[in-house]
């Protein structure tokens, strides 16, 4: 275990403790850290940060990858371990109380000690809400017990919690803020060099960043590539990779389909769904980016039958794409399971591909836009200010 770093803060110092396990996480912990010193320079901020975190002056007793599992069987390999690091994280924030807690996401290992530490009387903070309105909603139990405030990202998130007597703020979402709300595809197809002829259009599939995801929805959604192309012969089609391991399996599979007019590119899919017209893609966070860069979208995924069954037993929503739940309806087609065939999207991905159907989709995205447009990292840092009682001070 590490020891301690002896920190003499001067008497208005504000003492933050802070636990990140996810890059994403870092992102917004970067954020909100530069926010909070925009008030309070000489805040001092320390637990497990990311990289980001650090170059905004936090202090990390672990690297924050260490906590960075994924699945079932990695984090019981790992579970001595980070048992360990949450004990000495418990025992260094009760015996020096920082004037906050905030764990961001990470609900797994950080519910259980900001339980610990509310429980000794220090004030807590979650960020980004579990997925409890989803499915496991019996975990809100643990979140009121556990947390005097839940930042939240999306607005039916805040509900839910506030409906249960639970403290929330929605804030918004970092990448609402750093999206444009007109995003440049021109701009995007030049610098991932796509030279597009003016009457042709250009389909993102993306199939999952895991190899499962891509085993699985990949044959799918070139299937549905095909029939697009029969009907429409102009189609072209780009591909981005998570990793070079999925570049590989990706062009794997395409072997298969020696016809399809498409690229594959190397982790970058941001520029990739921005140089599109629409986009084919495997349910997961990626649908919020795509509805933020104004992309009409058809949305599938399957899981193997054992989990879809178990799964389908406990979900408690009728979406799984970020941009219906948040708009409370269906503006992006959504193929489940057996559902998720060629036959039943190839025509949903030629109908968004027509520009009357683009447009009515682009307003309505735009909208979502300008709802999670919150300058989340201010309001978050404010959030936390508040919480300890602590003025706003504006820095010129």
């Amino acid at each position: 275990m590490p020891e301690a770093p002896l920190v003499m803060p001067d008497e208005r110092s504000l003492r933050i403790g802070i636990v990140v396990g996810e890059a994403s996480g870092d992102i917004l912990g970067a954020g909100l850290i530069q926010a909070i010193k925009r008030h309070y320079p000489n805040a001092i901020i320390e637990g497990v940060a990311g990289p980001l975190m650090l170059e905004q002056g936090a202090i990390s007793f672990f690297p924050q990858d260490r906590l960075a599992v994924m699945g079932f069987v990695e984090p019981l390999k790992r579970l001595p371990e980070l048992l360990r690091i949450r004990k000495f994280l418990k025992q260094h924030f009760i015996a020096n109380p920082p004037d906050v807690f905030i764990g961001i996401d990470s609900p797994d290992f950080n519910l259980d000690l900001e339980l610990a530490l509310k429980s000794a009387g220090i004030k807590t903070v979650h960020y980004v809400s579990p997925s409890v309105w989803a499915w496991r909603q019996g975990r809100v139990k643990k979140i009121a017990k556990a947390v005097d405030l839940v930042l939240t990202l999306f607005p039916f998130e805040q509900a839910f919690y506030l409906k249960r007597s639970i403290q929330a703020i929605c804030v918004g979402h970092t990448l609402a803020d750093q999206i444009p709300l007109q995003p440049n595809t021109e701009q995007a197809r030049a610098e991932l060099g796509l030279e597009i002829p003016i009457t042709h259009q250009l389909l993102a599939i993306l199939p999952g960043s895991r190899a499962g995801e891509v085993e699985r929805m990949l044959p799918v959604f070139l299937e549905s590539a095909q029939l697009c192309l029969k009907q429409n012969p102009q189609l072209c089609f780009v591909i981005p990779a998570a990793s070079e391991a999925r570049q590989q399996q990706i062009e794997d599979i395409l072997q298969q389909y020696p016809s399809l007019p498409v690229r594959v590119f190397l982790k970058q899919s941001h520029a990739v769904m921005q140089a599109s017209d629409a986009v084919v893609m495997a349910s997961g966070t990626t649908t919020l980016e795509a509805m933020l860069l104004k992309k009409p979208m058809v949305i599938a995924y399957k899981v193997a039958a054992l989990s879809y069954f178990i799964f389908a037993r406990m979900v408690k929503v009728k979406f799984i794409g970020l941009p219906n739940l948040l708009a409370q309806k269906e503006l992006a087609k959504e193929f489940i399971q057996q559902a998720a065939t060629a036959v039943n999207i190839a025509p949903q991905i030629l109908k968004i591909l027509h520009k009357d159907e683009q447009a009515v989709l682009q307003q309505e995205y735009l909208k979502l836009h300008k709802m999670l447009k919150l300058n989340a990292s201010e309001k978050a840092a404010q959030a936390v200010l508040n919480l300890i009682d602590q003025p706003i001070k504006s820095i010129h």
